[in-house]
């Protein structure tokens, strides 16, 4: 089964879309299998910025992740319209909008063409590629058949890992997507049976609303994938934080309320293997603290060769769990009507 369980909504084929991830890594590896011409050699990179928004964003978030460990320089995700102030023609700048017409990234966009930084970007065409091709910029082509930036996770992030690796930055990147996708096909194998482990979770988070804990650079970009895809695909409020930070502030909230927080919150720990030390330490003590103030605690583990073969693991059972929550609700995953009105509102001249 690769479609949505019987007599669910699902208008846009979410549920295929996410069932074919392994492939989409796949292809997008094979598309840049000859690498992409234009780009800078590592000798003329100080820094990396990546940006983006929502679903296109997080592939900034990925490449920080799992790079920024070995690169010898900072990798910087940007959301927003403007820039830093160190950007230059020193910078490497990746501008990723599955579109191409998402509005800050191609503010942001020109704005670094005009401080001269080298640029590339990753989009399926809209004023994004127009201004590509204006600047000379290398441009990685998008599949037109992705309808959903959030759906796209593989075609956004395996160009900016690939380019990294091209420019002398990230060695081994393409080694690291190969792992990815035989993951990513164990994982996609079992989640897309009946009554597999993510179907089962979304029915114990019920009605509640998910908060989402996740440790290191891996765990907080899982954490924070899982909290907008259950705000996207299942329409509902969630939560994500990371350790070790949420134990010098966010632990000390749950001393008081918990005859409300345990009717309306679930925990969700997501857990791998490149944690470090203290981290696996600080999830005990933090489940502990929270016993008494959630309804429910869950660990989700990660499988996997490599950092990035774990988070891409996390990634899609994340997708498959809140596709269940739509599901079970109810509620079709595909539409966005609140994201639509804000769009369209921007669009009117008031």
């Amino acid at each position: 089964m690769t479609g949505a369980p019987a007599g669910a909504v699902d208008t846009l084929d979410q549920f295929g879309a996410v069932a074919g991830l392994p492939e989409q890594v796949a292809h997008a590896l094979e598309a840049l299998d000859a690498g992409v011409a234009g780009l800078p050699g590592h000798d003329d990179i100080d820094h990396v910025v990546v940006l983006g928004m929502g679903g296109s964003g997080i592939s900034g978030d990925v490449l920080a992740a799992v790079a920024a460990p070995t690169c010898p320089v900072p990798i910087v995700a940007v959301k927003d319209y403007e820039l830093p102030g160190f950007v230059g023609s020193r910078t490497m700048v990746f501008a990723v909008s599955c579109s191409g017409d998402t509005e800050e990234t191609c503010d942001a966009a020109t704005e670094a063409a005009h401080a001269g930084a080298r640029l590339a970007v990753v989009c399926q065409g809209g004023q994004l590629a127009g201004l590509a091709a204006e600047w000379g910029a290398p441009h990685v082509a998008v599949p037109a058949g992705i309808v959903m930036p959030r759906t796209a996770i593989g075609a956004l992030s395996v160009p900016l890992l690939v380019m990294l690796e091209d420019i002398g930055l990230f060695p081994g990147a393409r080694q690291a997507v190969a792992d990815a996708v035989e993951q990513l096909r164990r994982r996609r194998d079992e989640l897309v049976q009946p009554e597999s482990a993510a179907e089962v979770l979304a029915r114990r988070i019920g009605r509640t609303i998910p908060l989402v804990y996740g440790g290191g650079p891996i765990g907080a970009v899982a954490a924070y994938r899982w909290k907008g895809q259950v705000n996207e695909n299942a329409k509902a409020p969630a939560f994500a934080n990371r350790l070790p930070e949420l134990c010098h502030n966010e632990t000390a909230g749950w001393g008081q309320h918990g005859d409300i927080t345990r009717q309306v919150l679930t925990l969700i720990q997501l857990r791998h293997d490149y944690e470090h030390p203290q981290i696996g330490r600080r999830f005990e003590l933090v489940d502990d603290l929270v016993d008494e103030v959630v309804g429910a605690v869950h660990d989700v583990r990660a499988g996997g060769d490599g950092p990035l073969a774990q988070l891409f693991d996390l990634v899609l059972t994340g997708d498959f769990t809140t596709l269940h929550m739509a599901a079970q609700a109810g509620v079709d995953p595909g539409p966005v009507a609140a994201l639509d009105y804000i769009k369209s509102g921007l669009a009117r001249v008031p």
